[in-house]
């Protein structure tokens, strides 16, 4: 008999301590919880598309300068649609890091836009469009290849304030608390 009440005990020591332990996390989850909650109210909320927007501002007026002076009105007449491309790139001239700016020898500068049209099976495939032809490499003037580059990264940096535009709208759309970095 009494080493069933040893059992016993030992059982019920052991049930007292499960509960403490989860008395004490639960404590401990409601403290971290309140303390969460503080300092999420208490963020400050970067105000950033204020400067961004000025940013966006400028770069577009270039791009639009670059649009002009590098004539690419001629193979794409509206200037707000040379965002409906997919990308934009440079044949001719590198733009890695390991060979930015770099001529290639016995090429041809061009800018070109990328799109996706079906084919005749319905599938997406990658279209090229030149939107700009400058001749060989060697004959290419410095500032020239400059302002081409130039044009490049601009309308690419303004396609990614355009994707960031699209994925806040997105956002916006999705009921999220209030606390969050948009």
């Amino acid at each position: 008999m009494s080493s069933s009440l040893d059992k016993l005990k030992a059982l019920t020591s052991r049930l007292e301590e499960k509960l403490e332990q989860k008395e004490t996390h639960s404590k401990t989850d409601l403290e971290e919880k309140s303390i969460s909650e503080k300092i999420s109210v208490e963020k400050p909320v970067k105000n950033v598309s204020v400067n961004s927007d000025k940013v966006r501002e400028e770069n577009i007026e270039r791009v639009k300068a670059l649009y002009e002076k590098l004539k690419i009105f001629e193979k794409s007449p509206d200037f707000d649609k040379i965002f409906i491309y997919k990308a934009m790139n440079l044949s001719g001239i590198g733009l890695k890091e390991e060979d930015f700016g770099e001529v290639r020898e016995g090429k041809y500068i061009q800018i070109i836009a990328i799109t996706y049209e079906p084919d005749k099976n319905g599938k997406k495939k990658a279209k090229n469009i030149s939107l700009g032809y400058f001749g060989k490499a060697e004959s290419l003037d410095n500032i020239l290849k400059n302002e081409i580059i130039e044009f490049v990264l601009r309308w690419r940096y303004e396609k990614a304030f355009q994707n960031v535009e699209h994925y806040k709208d997105l956002i916006a759309r999705v009921k999220i608390p209030s606390d969050t970095l948009f």
